[in-house]
């Protein structure tokens, strides 16, 4: 019989909520009460969010983030400075001892990875994993992803761009060189693209999410079941935004 695992489309919802959101199920996880998990979400407003080990005042632009309405929030997750708004964002999980998921990092990332190219399959999109944590399109990147293992436990998210806009991003991200920045944007505008970009025609976040779901169903070899956060689960996700993803100690700690 097919393994069931969850699945959670939380819509969109605040920066510090959806990290909350991330790390409570995580726990909830690790405490037996869950099954594996796969979740999709959007963010709004939209949001910058940085690696755990990153410097948010080094990183991001605060007054431009103020000046333009956008969110920011230090992940549990390392890696970069990330620009959320048009994407579907997903995040899985599951045990570290799971069969489905690699001991070994670089493989795990790759086979989580392998479930989002699977779903941009279904978009008729072919793209390709490029170690440690990108997913390309004909050369660009198209998906970024960071994982962290706490508690026995994998929590790996990422984004798939519905569209991009780099001169926004790089009006909230600080450039270490601003005599540079046009040949940065430039240079990122080469490198980066969406599904907007590749397929001519916007295609909206129930599609893709529809689409990942499949992916993911065919890389894992399970059925997703549509489910809701538990009440534990909601209790400890506010808890965990009120506590630390929405407090300056967190966001500012380095």
């Amino acid at each position: 019989m097919t393994e069931q695992w969850r699945l959670l489309q939380t819509g969109f919802n605040t920066a510090a909520a959806n990290m909350a959101i991330d790390r409570a199920i995580l726990i909830a996880y690790s405490d037996g009460k869950v099954p594996p998990t796969v979740r999709f979400y959007g963010w709004t407003p939209p949001a910058i969010s940085i690696g755990y080990f990153q410097s948010l005042t080094d990183e991001v632009n605060l007054t431009a983030c103020k000046k333009y309405g956008v969110d920011y929030v230090r992940r549990i997750t390392g890696g970069g400075a990330v620009f959320h708004d048009k994407e579907v964002t997903y995040s899985i999980v599951v045990s570290e001892s799971h069969p489905a998921v690699p001991k070994n990092i670089l493989q795990s990332y790759g086979r989580v990875c392998g479930a989002v190219i699977k779903g941009l399959d279904q978009l008729g999109i072919n793209s390709t994993y490029a170690p440690i944590n990108d997913i390309i399109v004909q050369g660009k990147k198209i998906s970024g992803n960071a994982q962290t293992r706490k508690l026995n436990t994998v929590l790996q998210h990422g984004t798939i761009l519905l569209d991009v806009d780099v001169d926004t991003m790089f009006s909230l991200l600080k450039v270490p060189n601003e005599k540079i920045k046009d040949k940065l944007i430039k240079d990122v505008k080469q490198r980066v693209t969406s599904i907007k970009h590749i397929k001519g025609k916007e295609v909206g976040f129930d599609e893709v999410a529809a689409a990942m779901k499949k992916g993911f169903e065919d890389e894992f070899q399970i059925d997703l079941l549509e489910g809701t956060l538990t009440n534990e689960e909601k209790r400890l996700a506010k808890q965990f935004e009120k506590e630390c993803f929405a407090t300056k100690e967190w966001n500012h700690r380095r």
